[in-house]
């Protein structure tokens, strides 16, 4: 009867069950998220009773070639502010009055590392809203030795690192709240001790 004790005693202690102390909410703007590399966005002008749509890649520059400007750099801005100098550059001799709308449909410059016991190791595209599990899902979910209940989140903060620890089992099980990701994060799933 000892050996019962002493068993459930080892294997009720084995169980990971960290505290919930991540965010459940993204800690950033998701409107503030500037353009990059090989991202794509969709951009329509309105002048008039016309309307004119194109779809745009950034080159490696960050640049897009648009009518009538040529070679607009794209790279570091908002999508707001893209669509603010379109619409300021295209009102300045080209067109009466235009409305530009700037509409990002894939941020492929923005990534996070996935490492450790899941079946695809790497980097991942980043879409705002991601959470952990989609994150694992993306990778190809655990490994048969993965400590799911122990996964480590690393992130960078103005300047200063933040190691967030995660029972992503629990998620699953309905149990603990979602984390959600942010482009950047690493996250680090361990190998079980057994």
């Amino acid at each position: 009867m000892r050996w019962l004790v002493v068993l459930a005693l080892v294997f009720g202690a084995c169980r990971d069950n960290p505290p919930v102390e991540y965010p459940t909410v993204a800690p950033f703007d998701e409107t503030a998220v500037t353009l990059g590399p090989m991202d794509k966005i969709d951009v329509t002008v309105y002048h008039g009773t016309r309307s004119a749509k194109a779809a745009y890649v950034l080159d490696a520059m960050g640049d897009i070639e648009v009518q009538y400007l040529g070679q607009v750099h794209a790279a570091g801005k908002t999508p707001q502010a893209l669509r603010d100098e379109l619409q300021q550059k295209l009102g300045d001799g080209f067109l009466k009055d235009p409305i530009v709308s700037v509409t990002v449909t894939e941020l492929n410059s923005r990534k996070l590392s996935v490492l450790g016991q899941v079946n695809k190791t790497g980097t991942i595209r980043f879409t705002p809203g991601m959470t952990i599990t989609e994150a694992i899902a993306q990778s190809g979910g655990f490994s048969p030795m993965a400590r799911k209940n122990n996964v480590q989140v690393r992130r960078t903060l103005n300047g200063k690192l933040h190691t967030y620890t995660v029972a992503v089992e629990r998620i699953a099980e309905g149990e603990n709240p979602n984390m959600q990701l942010m482009p950047g994060d690493e996250v680090f799933v361990p190998e079980r001790p057994w």
